[in-house]
């Protein structure tokens, strides 16, 4: 689970500013930690099917922003992917 901290720090870094939460590369920052926090999660737990339904809509959810944001700005896009490791 993220927590305040994390969340916020991530909120600076991707955000325009400190309470910028709801740009898009915030948004795709704060979902990418969720996942790789689910993923942790799945080493452990390995017939955790419950949480396996919330990681796909997590993933779905970051997919279609990530489209959004290659269709809105490309520069932007690339930027994004490079910092977050995420291929595509």
């Amino acid at each position: 689970m993220i927590t305040k901290d994390q969340k916020q720090s991530l909120i600076q870094t991707y955000g325009k500013n400190a309470q910028d939460s709801g740009s898009t590369e915030a948004q795709i920052a704060i979902l990418e930690t969720r996942i790789k926090d689910l993923n942790e999660h799945f080493k452990k737990h390995k017939k955790d099917h419950h949480s396996k339904v919330g990681l796909i809509a997590l993933v779905n959810r970051r997919r279609s922003l990530i489209e959004y944001l290659k269709k809105s700005d490309v520069d932007r896009y690339k930027t994004l992917i490079q910092k977050l490791g995420i291929r595509k």
